[in-house]
């Protein structure tokens, strides 16, 4: 079982729900993204979505835009995010799921990407642009490898691709709360709980919430139906308004203790 399967394992027998917190590598710089990790760690984020930055981010509202275009600036690619999730393993177990657009993985070749990303401790990757129709050889090379392939389900998703992302998908699967982009809003979408219900119905996988989730009664109400919530714009806007400040790392602390206090209060 995957770093990611033990975690959810862990927290179904806790009855805990997950915080996954998503931030984009090389942002504010490659130097500074395994101490931004340690922060959230030890804030109670139980997984990390390591972002592969990319200069055409069409799903990302324009934090996570503008943070692709400052961690590209400092030189980031996939191979410099690989020895980041490296030198996260020197010192921390915590689940990282490489979080990325077809077109660098691609140019990477999927059979160097399984290898390098094992090897580099990464536990699974999810890419936001490929067709789960599409995917059958990417998941093969994958899973040969021992990662885990998590797929994304949205509220307009058919009920055949909702199977289909059952059938693709390992470790868990994402469910987009709203349509649109990433970003902070102001409240939870209503299309969450529908979709978790649906999703429910062709899959015993562990189902994370993410896409506007940004404060703690977000989090506690994400919780109520989802194992997981994902948190992405509102970390990476802290790390936007830091500017690689001293006091960045207890920012981001902070803010995943106050979400992850709130999940822990939901009743599993």
């Amino acid at each position: 079982m995957s770093r990611i399967g033990k975690l959810f394992e862990r927290l179904r027998a806790e009855q805990q729900r997950g915080l996954i917190a998503y931030i984009t590598a090389g942002d504010p710089t490659p130097d500074r993204t395994p101490s931004l990790i340690a922060a959230l760690e030890r804030g109670g984020a139980d997984l990390i979505e390591l972002g592969v930055p990319f200069s055409d981010p069409v799903a990302d509202g324009p934090v996570i835009q503008l943070a692709s275009d400052r961690a590209i600036a400092q030189g980031t690619n996939l191979k410099r995010v690989l020895d980041i999730a490296r030198q996260v393993r020197e010192t921390s177990n915590i689940p990282l799921l490489l979080f990325s657009y077809l077109n660098p993985l691609l140019r990477y070749g999927f059979d160097a990407l399984s290898n390098d990303a094992v090897n580099a401790g990464i536990d699974g990757c999810l890419i936001t642009d490929l067709s789960v129709e599409e995917a059958s050889d990417y998941v093969g090379r994958m899973r040969g490898a021992g990662l885990d392939t998590v797929f994304l389900a949205a509220p307009t998703s058919t009920e055949r691709r909702l199977k289909l992302v059952a059938e693709y998908s390992t470790g868990f699967i994402y469910l987009v709360s709203r349509t649109g982009v990433t970003g902070v809003q102001q409240t939870l979408s209503a299309s969450a709980q529908p979709l978790v219900e649906a999703m429910r119905q062709v899959t015993s996988l562990p189902l994370a919430v993410g896409f506007g989730i940004s404060r703690p009664e977000h989090a506690a109400e994400a919780g109520k139906v989802a194992d997981a919530i994902v948190v992405g714009s509102a970390f990476v806007r802290i790390i936007e308004q830091a500017g690689g400040g001293a006091e960045l790392e207890h920012q981001l602390e902070s803010l995943a203790r106050e979400l992850k206090s709130a999940l822990e209060r939901v009743a599993v």
